[in-house]
């Protein structure tokens, strides 16, 4: 059994035999580093499960600057959920930050796999809630946390970014300058 896909989609509803259905639906893509994985404007038809490497999810703001909106590592899933599910295109850009592996899974195998295999829609919910609650809890921090403080999380949770993200990506991803980022990066390395 695929570990990465196995940690993804581990659930307590989910015999061994429905996960490995649900991970023997997969097909492994390779990425390279600047590999776009889906552009403004198209309609997502698919997800991907990250084995290794690192993906960033950007849109292009009215001033004409491309703004991060997310960054994805490890065993975590790149998809752009109302694009896939809504079936609406996409205003987003995600493209690969270094070289990457992914599993994935195509719309109708994992609408198949929702409708048919018992703890599915409940491992989908699972997911969808944690990710409703990641979402809203980014949004309170843009407005009640320091940009320090964003930093500091960001570190904690997602330290590969800061090793594989130009400075600029995470800047606009913690809604500041690059060089507040390099003020608040030199601040921090002092503490530490």
């Amino acid at each position: 059994m695929n570990p990465v896909l196995e940690k993804i989609y581990r659930h307590p509803e989910l015999s061994h035999k429905v996960l490995q259905d649900i991970i023997d639906t997969h097909t492994k893509v390779v990425f390279a580093k600047g590999d776009s994985l889906l552009s403004e404007g198209d309609m997502a038809n698919e997800y991907y499960c990250m084995e290794s490497g690192f993906v960033r999810s950007f849109a292009i703001c009215s001033e004409g600057d491309d703004i991060t909106t997310g960054f994805y590592g490890p065993s975590e899933i790149v998809i752009e959920v109302a694009s896939i599910f809504l079936r609406i295109p996409t205003k987003e850009n995600f493209q690969a930050l270094t070289d990457c592996t992914c599993w994935k899974i195509k719309l109708e195998d994992f609408q198949q796999l929702f409708e048919s295999k018992k703890g599915f829609s409940e491992w989908g919910r699972s997911w969808m809630s944690g990710i409703l609650f990641m979402s809203k809890q980014r949004s309170l921090s843009m407005i009640t946390d320091s940009a320090t403080e964003r930093y500091l999380s960001l570190l904690k949770e997602q330290p590969g970014i800061l090793h594989h993200a130009p400075l600029k990506h995470i800047a606009t991803y913690l809604g500041i300058t690059d060089t507040s980022l390099s003020r608040i990066r030199k601040e921090v390395s002092k503490e530490f």
